[in-house]
């Protein structure tokens, strides 16, 4: 979405740019600072303005620290985001260029999600290290807005936004999820959001609290809510799944993201009311599988709704859509999928109940 709109607009201003950007190397990496420049702010944004940290939250309630978290993203962040980066077309960096920057920008970020590398000497003055980044996924009030840098730290350290790593942080963030569904990973930061907005009276209020750092409120309300310090006794989110049901849970998702798959690729063959049909049997088979794995009440039932919709869209795509060897392969699967589940439920996997 951010490149479309970004070549959208430096093709609608590139004939009346009164310059032209110099094809040079120069002026590539010109164009990587200021994307990475472009992204500190964006980052920053995203943490300090509550409609925006709606979509970038999802990234930050991981729990755990590792190379996974780098993948965990919100699925709005880029929606709420893109217009950060249009002044660089306005100011003449090709699409490619960006394209490649934001690129690099993103792969960079990727190993810093780490805690097996400590510090990296003189390095850490310059670049955005795996100690910075786990300053920045700390809930510790300390740790809390610091550290946007993607590349560079150099732009926190400017900004004011700097912070060293000192004791080790407790990941997370300051209203829990206590969910491991994927769905509801991204539903409840929009909950808490309309059910703030609903508790503040005035109507001006309403607007600026959309507008405003997380932990503003008016002062008719108690004015600004701290981030609560930590006592040492927090505890993670987990539940205890027994092996046959990780299994079970880890095809299906493997299953699951194999189909997205497939449809992605041949999407051209497909009418927009037959894609929104895939897009919500997906989002459906995410959130019930996100139920077995938090072991709730409705898990099971859920996943039985799932395996029969799994074979009834089997059977239409062989019908309606005409791609029988697909539509065989999927009927297989929910066969044999239903008969493990029943096997799993014969056995007692799935009585355990959450809290």
């Amino acid at each position: 979405m951010t490149i479309g709109i970004y070549t959208v607009v430096y093709e609608l201003l590139e004939p009346i740019t009164p310059w032209q950007m110099v094809d040079h190397w120069a002026a590539f990496i010109l164009c990587f600072v200021a994307v990475d420049l472009a992204y500190y702010w964006s980052h920053r944004v995203s943490h300090q303005v509550n409609l925006f940290w709606t979509g970038h939250v999802v990234h930050h309630q991981s729990e755990e620290y590792n190379l996974s978290v780098a993948l965990r993203q919100g699925a709005f962040q880029k929606m709420l985001m893109f217009w950060v980066y249009l002044p660089l077309a306005a100011i003449g960096f090709p699409p490619e260029w960006f394209l490649i920057s934001i690129g690099f920008n993103l792969l960079y970020q990727f190993w810093i999600h780490t805690e097996l590398i400590d510090r990296m000497g003189p390095l850490e003055y310059i670049l955005n290290t795996p100690s910075h980044h786990r300053v920045h996924h700390g809930r510790n009030p300390k740790y809390i807005d610091k550290n946007h840098a993607g590349v560079f730290i150099i732009w926190d350290r400017m900004f004011g936004t700097f912070q060293q790593e000192e004791e080790r942080p407790t990941y997370g963030i300051t209203r829990p999820l206590n969910t491991f569904n994927p769905v509801m990973a991204h539903v409840q930061p929009f909950k808490e959001l309309w059910a703030d907005v609903g508790s503040i009276p005035s109507l001006g209020d309403k607007i600026r609290f959309l507008f405003a750092s997380p932990g503003w409120y008016p002062e008719s309300m108690g004015g600004f809510n701290a981030p609560p310090e930590l006592t040492g006794k927090e505890e993670k989110y987990d539940r205890k799944i027994p092996l046959g049901l990780n299994i079970y849970l880890l095809v299906e998702y493997t299953i699951l993201i194999g189909a997205s798959a497939f449809i992605l690729f041949t999407l051209e063959n497909y009418t927009m009311n037959q894609k929104m049909l895939f897009l919500v049997f997906t989002l459906y088979q995410v959130f019930a599988l996100g139920s077995i794995f938090d072991q709730s009440r409705s898990g099971v039932f859920l996943e039985a709704i799932r395996l029969a919709l799994m074979m009834g869209f089997g059977v239409w795509l062989a019908l309606v859509i005409g791609q029988i060897p697909v539509a065989a392969t999927v009927i297989i699967s929910g066969l044999v999928s239903t008969a493990w589940f029943a096997i799993l439920r014969s056995r007692g996997r799935f009585d355990e109940k959450a809290d």
